[in-house]
């Protein structure tokens, strides 16, 4: 849902910036690495502080290089296979480290288990809704349904995790954990009954039914 709002207005916003840094001579594969080193720093080192609001402030002025690099990369005219794989595997990284810090907080200093138990959820079921998605793809289907993207799951996490950080009471961002971690297991259902659909109908036998 946020990535098909906020696309179009971030794509704006970032252009200028984009153009300079290509100007500068540094290329989208850069950015997205920085991108993904500046996340998993803010994440790792902040959260498990307890800092969380200065954690999702670092996370938030990094995070913004997934929509800059693909800018870079169209005004390039160099999207392609290699750029699309380095962004989706590297998003990965970003979204395990957040959740993972957050797990080693409430784990630790943070001392409520039960939240600690709802981020690690929400870090493996997070993977399970990608790895979904990408297998349909791999086998040639499509699984580009549920209602947990990427996005929802990440911008709502950081809000909270924030807004905590400043005061707020932590069982809102328990509450909210919870819900995501029940959205993520409901999308990944989707995807599979999605999948599943798609497979039964194809009734030529064309398409391949590998397992791994």
């Amino acid at each position: 849902m946020l990535n098909r709002y906020a696309r179009a207005f971030f794509t704006k916003v970032f252009t200028p910036l984009a153009r300079l840094l290509l100007r500068l001579g540094i290329s989208p594969d850069v950015v997205t690495v920085v991108g993904t080193l500046g996340v998993c720093f803010g994440a790792l080192f902040f959260f498990p502080r307890g800092e969380l609001f200065w954690g999702v402030i670092v996370i938030t002025a990094f995070v913004f290089s997934d929509t800059i690099d693909g800018v870079m990369a169209r005004l390039q005219g160099r999207q392609g296979v290699w750029g699309a794989y380095l962004d989706s595997t590297l998003d990965r990284f970003g979204d395990a480290a957040v959740f993972a810090g957050l797990t080693i907080w409430f784990f630790r200093g943070g001392d409520h288990v039960v939240t600690a138990c709802l981020a690690l959820a929400c870090l493996v079921l997070g993977s399970l809704v990608s790895y979904a998605k990408a297998r349909a793809e791999g086998v040639g289907l499509s699984a580009d349904v549920g209602i947990a993207e990427r996005a929802d799951r990440l911008v709502s996490t950081l809000v909270t995790t924030g807004l905590v950080g400043l005061g707020l009471p932590q069982v809102v961002l328990t509450v909210v954990l919870a819900l995501l971690a029940v959205a993520s297991a409901i999308t990944v259902v989707q995807r599979m009954g999605t999948v599943r659909r798609q497979a039964f109908a194809a009734v030529d036998g064309s398409l391949p039914a590998t397992r791994g």
